[in-house]
């Protein structure tokens, strides 16, 4: 017959939760005790008797393990959800830098969303929203058209900030980017380098990526005001790329293979831009294996001042529009939003409060120089 033990249950103890405390003075042991053996945690050696004896008090008392919080349960506490549509271009991965450099000094995690421009994909990570609860969501990249009535409706709950191109209609704050005067700013630097002849490689030109044909405007209005955007030869990958899953060399890929067929077509070329520093990576490989001097032949510029355009080797011309600040103000936007929600952002209309924007910046390195008189290799 196992042992009983008797206790006096006092009229305060009915009324009053039973403690870890109240246990451990009946039994006439420790607090420390009681707790490992409710827990179930013997890392020290406790007696067969003693262990019984508490779980049978415990019992008899009514008292109950307090429950603890769950690893997912802990961390919606402070979530921020990041949408990006291809981490295999450095632009994004040091986007995420800012925003989770930020995020961590502040104490939030991410999850981060990577629809690899997949509209399908992008739906499924907006509908887990609900399941989440994130309390803020970044976009890198403008939303997809048709998802804009459901970002609209979220922006109603939860604060969201969208890194996109000026003139968008969507009444959320944004980290500006004006695509258009980086497009300028690249065609400027070739026309005063003396280059009249041409070429711009980009992805697909679509309505989807419209960030990506504001650039190229840019560039082609700034040879149109000298009458020379005659001269200017655009040559996009076909839409069907933007279908498929990226692959880590699918913008270089853009790169390498339209300067390829850009080459056969074309012995006049002074200069060659990549829409971004990923593409102009593959312009220079094609051009150093179809044995061009870049920039002596050739000069060759991207834009966004990646990691690697800074290197010895490479020491790519690109623009600068300081990609990392853009990721810290976007998490800055999110945070201040959350931190005023209870008072007074739950009580107005999602209206775009907060348009940060940063001035861009030449970068001029060793791939353009002044354009050769005469064309063709040497």
């Amino acid at each position: 017959m196992p042992e009983t033990y008797a206790f006096e249950r006092s009229k305060d103890m009915r009324k009053k939760k039973v403690t870890s405390s109240d246990i451990a003075h009946a039994a006439g042991v420790s607090q420390a005790t009681v707790s490992m053996i409710l827990n179930k945690k013997y890392n020290v050696s406790f007696s067969k008797e003693t262990i019984r004896k508490v779980e049978q008090i415990a019992e008899e008392m009514g008292y109950e393990v307090p429950k603890r919080k769950t690893r997912r349960e802990s961390r919606k506490e402070k979530l921020i959800v990041v949408f990006c549509s291809n981490l295999t271009n450095p632009y994004y991965v040091m986007l995420l830098q800012g925003i989770e450099s930020r995020a961590k000094e502040q104490g939030y995690g991410l999850f981060v969303c990577n629809t690899q421009r997949d509209l399908k994909m992008e739906e499924r990570y907006l509908r887990m929203m609900h399941e989440l609860k994130p309390l803020g969501i970044i976009y890198t990249c403008n939303p997809s058209h048709c998802f804009m009535d459901t970002i609209e409706g979220l922006a109603e709950k939860i604060p969201i900030v969208i890194i996109n191109n000026q003139n968008e209609h969507l009444n959320v704050d944004a980290v500006e980017l004006d695509n258009s005067k980086l497009g300028r700013m690249m065609a400027k630097h070739l026309l005063e380098l003396g280059h009249r002849k041409v070429a711009y490689i980009a992805p697909p030109l679509t309505t989807r990526q419209k960030q990506r044909s504001k650039r190229v405007e840019g560039f082609l209005k700034e040879f149109d005001a000298v009458g020379l955007k005659g001269n200017v030869i655009i040559k996009a990958a076909n839409e069907s790329i933007d279908m498929s899953i990226p692959n880590i060399d699918s913008e270089y890929k853009i790169g390498y293979d339209l300067t390829k067929e850009l080459l056969r077509e074309h012995n006049d070329i002074t200069a060659i831009v990549g829409l971004n520093d990923m593409i102009a990576f593959g312009i220079l490989d094609a051009l150093h294996e179809e044995k061009y001097k870049v920039p002596a032949d050739i000069s060759v510029m991207g834009c966004d001042n990646t990691l690697f355009a800074k290197m010895h080797k490479v020491s790519l011309t690109t623009i600068e529009h300081f990609v990392v600040f853009k990721g810290r103000d976007a998490c800055d936007i999110i945070m201040k939003k959350i931190l005023s929600q209870n008072s007074q952002y739950s009580e107005i209309q999602p209206i775009s409060t907060y348009h940060v924007e940063y001035e861009p910046r030449l970068i001029v390195r060793g791939t353009t120089s002044y354009a050769k008189t005469k064309k063709g290799k040497n």
